[in-house]
């Protein structure tokens, strides 16, 4: 990069920048950090890196990470809280670098605060599924096929093996909400699929509801029709609710007639809860999971998945013979439409274009933000003929303008394309091929941007 670039780079980058003294001092912080605090560049640099936390992190910092760093010569993941110029609190987590040839501290500041509120809500997931009626065997039989479920499916899948055996019920089936509002069978059976229209009063009910032969009659007269049908004497319904939020519900289905007393109904409910808690706790296990390898700005892969995900492509390329590609896209002019729109239209237009991008590559591409205004795309089995085709897509569906409400954005990338062949260029390791790809997209905004630049390496002699 050049040294513009570098300092393009530093003032934008998606984490706070500091670089502090040897003793402490803070000589510089870049715009990302300045914005989240609240003060003004004079108001921080200068002052002692500790005045910007809180008293608790103050002490933690002097005893601790000042104390560790020039032993160690890095830090990661010290979780700190910093103040605000408002006096709110904002949760970090800072990585240090002690860089003694250029006599600094080099601090990297990553805002914690989505990530300590899921883990809060995680955290409170997991304590009301613990503190619910462990007295009841059958929870704890549900409480132990729950601790190893990772998925929806295997949650609907445990509740409804459990439900029917605890119920003595012949059938059972557990259907979530999909992502349209639908109920969809995700775990057991439902023996009366595509013999009654679905009974929007019984799926929507807020109690575990009971409907025997009789009351089938009564009020039912197709379910009854299909209860006789399949010889089933009565089934339950009960929702799986968090808080207000319904989740999905559970139906046994009884082939005898039976009492439906209150043990019946306080033991559904009782698995019910279990169930719903432990729902949300996977669910919020899978979202953590998801923001630690993905952007939060635009959803795409961040830096890490793409690292794991070209090494992957590496391995895959030379075990296969298979060409592979890398795109490399920076925004052009980026900085002007933050300063003529505003940061926040910047952060619109980045979140558009990398719904364009990943629309402009093929469905197995890998897409991610590395920094800023940079975007990789990662395509395997991709020659250049291919490759070409991939860039050509893109750069048509970006340069279309972005409507804001502050009015058309235009906005185009330039594209830098490194090739790795197997049997033709020797294996260059990942960092090699962002490095190439890197100086080609530099050659396509010399070339007058908006414009895709193939970089080869030499063949193997």
């Amino acid at each position: 990069m050049t040294g513009a670039s570098e300092r393009s780079w530093f003032q934008g980058a998606p984490c706070g920048l500091i670089g502090t003294s040897l003793e402490g001092l803070i000589l510089e912080a870049n715009d990302t950090l300045i914005g989240w605090m609240g003060f003004t560049r004079s108001q921080i640099e200068g002052r002692p890196f500790t005045a910007l936390l809180d008293p608790g992190s103050q002490l933690f910092y002097e005893t601790r990470h000042a104390q560790a760093l020039p032993l160690q010569g890095q830090l990661d993941e010290v979780a700190l809280t910093m103040v605000c110029a408002d006096g709110t609190r904002l949760p970090v987590l800072i990585n240090s670098l002690r860089d003694d040839a250029a006599g600094m501290n080099r601090i990297a500041v990553f805002n914690a605060s989505g990530r300590i509120q899921y883990e809060r809500e995680l955290l409170h997931a997991q304590r009301a599924a613990e503190s619910s009626e462990a007295q009841v065997r059958v929870l704890q039989e549900v409480s132990r096929a729950f601790g190893v479920s990772a998925s929806d499916e295997d949650v609907a899948q445990s509740f409804a093996e459990v439900a029917r055996t605890a119920f003595a019920a012949r059938e059972a089936g557990v259907l979530l909400l999909d992502d349209h509002g639908e109920l969809t069978l995700v775990g057991g059976t439902n023996p009366l699929a595509g013999t009654v229209p679905p009974i929007v009063s019984l799926r929507n009910s807020p109690e575990v509801v009971v409907v025997d032969h009789e009351t089938a009659v009564a009020q039912y007269p197709q379910l009854a029709a299909a209860l006789r049908e399949t010889r089933l004497a009565a089934l339950s319904v009960m929702p799986l609710m968090d808080d207000d939020r319904r989740l999905g519900i559970l139906v046994c289905f009884f082939g005898r007639a039976r009492q439906f007393d209150d043990q019946f109904f306080d033991l559904q409910k009782a698995l019910g809860r279990q169930a719903s808690q432990t729902l949300v706790r996977v669910r919020l296990q899978r979202q953590l999971a998801f923001l630690a390898l993905h952007d939060q700005l635009t959803g795409v892969a961040n830096r890490q998945l793409l690292e794991q995900s070209l090494e992957a492509a590496l391995e895959a390329a030379a075990a296969r013979d298979e060409p592979l590609a890398v795109l490399f896209l920076d925004v052009d002019e980026f900085k002007s439409i933050n300063d003529r729109f505003g940061h926040a239209v910047g952060d619109m237009v980045l979140v558009e274009l990398a719904v364009r991008l990943s629309a402009g590559v093929r469905s197995e591409d890998v897409v991610g933000r590395i920094g800023g205004d940079e975007f990789v795309a990662i395509c395997a089995n991709a020659d250049e003929a291919a490759a070409t085709a991939i860039a050509e897509r893109i750069l048509h569906l970006t340069q279309e303008p972005i409507t804001m409400e502050a009015g058309l954005v235009s906005a185009s990338v330039s594209v830098g394309i490194s090739m790795f062949l197997p049997g033709a260029h020797p294996r260059p390791a990942p960092e090699q091929l962002l490095v190439r790809a890197d100086r080609a997209m530099y050659e396509s905004k010399r070339a007058g941007k908006n414009r895709a630049t193939f970089e080869t390496p030499p063949l193997t002699t």
